[in-house]
């Protein structure tokens, strides 16, 4: 059973492509809703007005949507449910907005406009007010490219949208990759439940492709995976169930014996938590990150962060190099090559089951406030020192052996440097690196070692 990272790209510790794209429906494909008022969004005339605060009796009486097109307009009746509950004209207008945000979280509407306004017609009722919302629908298929930084890689991606697709939000996308090393591509297809939206089901069909070179490793994956999204209490849960074709081979013709004797053909299924459901790939992995953040005088901050995680294989069958965690390199352990920490032969590195990073960081403005309050605000001086330790375990010995085992041959390392921030997502780092407590097999990155990524220990 494994819980495995969703990023294309891979992250520190879990770099091999064991699933495919997150290409369901994503927060940044909606349009946020506006928290000021607009001037269309309510049109109160003087006689609604004059009906509330004299106590009138006051009816609601319609509700229009104008605008739509391929959209079934009994799929939008849930989300302005609501307004037809409302009590008074203070009501009235704190619904209709709460409606509109639902509309535009559907992610089928570029803009939503909403206007309250006394009932006109032959069958208007004196004190009646009809609700319209003018709503203006996303095109048929939308094209998108752009640029994504991963962890020491980058990408180029080409995709292609159909929102709406069948008339109840739904969404299908295709999405290639470009990658400095491998290409990927995926299928998916995303579903909401009406008037439920927390509530979804997604399928992904994908592809894709990796080099590892700390293993001399080349993966290729290719699956199918099914998701279904809901809420429970104040929390939202995804249970997922995705089956995986692996097809590993040697990187390079120096690949060592243990690469060789893992490459070929397996197969993972995996629900939540990997094994259970069909498949020769049985484990237990969990992993954790704990991050605390302080601000300090002088616009400095204090950070620290905590990585662990481990692998319990099920059954009498050896974990697999592709499901193993990976330590080192500039977005982890800093000093040290790329995942060139714990377990390796004739120097590939195999990963291991259990490990542990730490990291204490001080970020300070750089020296002298060169650009402040323009670009020079994006960049940090940079001060860290960090640690850890990714070893093997024996699983017959108790938790004092294990303890010990991770508390043995502990890597660490300091330095200082600059950081640049690339939006809220991304960031680049060039550090002055001293490592130490290295041991046998490990590969140290002595001196300046640059970094880009969007997980950082």
């Amino acid at each position: 059973m494994g819980q495995n990272s969703p990023n294309l790209l891979g992250e520190s510790l879990d770099p091999l492509p064991m699933q495919g794209p997150e290409l369901g429906f994503q927060a940044d494909d909606i349009e946020r809703p506006d928290m000021e008022q607009e001037s269309k969004q309510e049109v109160l005339e003087n006689k609604v007005v004059c009906i509330f605060f004299t106590h009138d009796l006051l009816h609601f009486q319609r509700v229009h949507i104008d605008g739509l097109g391929r959209t079934k307009e009994d799929c939008l009746t849930y989300e302005i449910a609501d307004v037809f509950r409302a009590k008074n004209l203070i009501d009235v207008m704190r619904r209709a907005h709460e409606a509109r945000q639902k509309l535009l979280r559907l992610g089928i509407f570029r803009q939503v406009d909403v206007v309250i306004d006394t009932s006109q017609g032959v069958d208007a009722l004196p004190n009646g007010l009809d609700v319209t919302f003018d709503v203006t629908e996303l095109r048929r298929m939308t094209g998108s490219y752009n640029t994504m930084v991963g962890n020491n890689e980058g990408c180029m991606v080409l995709g292609l949208k159909l929102p709406n697709v069948f008339g109840s939000a739904e969404k299908l996308t295709f999405q290639v990759s470009y990658g400095t090393k491998e290409t990927s591509y995926g299928l998916s297809f995303f579903k909401p439940q009406p008037g439920h939206f927390e509530r979804s089901f997604a399928v992904n069909l994908y592809k894709v492709a990796g080099q590892f070179p700390w293993s001399s490793l080349r993966e290729t994956d290719r699956g199918v995976s099914t998701e279904f999204s809901f809420p429970l209490w104040k929390t939202n849960h995804t249970l997922k169930w995705e089956g995986v074709w692996r097809e590993l081979g040697c990187l390079e013709r120096t690949a060592s014996f243990a690469v060789r004797e893992e490459s070929g053909h397996s197969l993972k299924s995996s629900l939540s938590l990997a094994g259970y459901t069909g498949g020769d790939a049985s484990f237990l992995k969990e992993d954790f990150e704990i991050q605390f953040n302080r601000h300090l005088f002088w616009d400095s901050v204090l950070s620290a962060s905590l990585w662990g995680g481990c692998l319990l294989p099920i059954g009498d069958k050896p974990t697999c190099i592709a499901d193993r965690f990976y330590l080192g390199g500039p977005t982890s352990v800093r000093g040290f090559s790329m995942y060139s920490i714990g377990p390796q032969s004739e120097g590939d590195y195999l990963g291991g089951e259990v490990y542990w990073a730490g990291a204490v960081h001080l970020y300070t403005p750089l020296p002298f406030h060169p650009g402040k309050g323009g670009f020079g605000d994006l960049f940090r001086t940079h001060f860290f020192l960090n640690a850890g330790n990714l070893c093997n375990l024996n699983y017959g010995d108790g938790p004092q052996a294990h303890l010990r085992k991770l508390a043995e041959c502990i890597r660490w390392s300091y330095g200082a440097g600059i950081v640049l921030q690339l939006g809220n997502i991304a960031r680049l780092e060039l550090n002055y690196c001293i490592p130490t407590g290295v041991q046998s097999g490990d590969r140290i990155c002595d001196g300046f070692q640059f970094g880009a990524g969007v997980r950082f220990l």
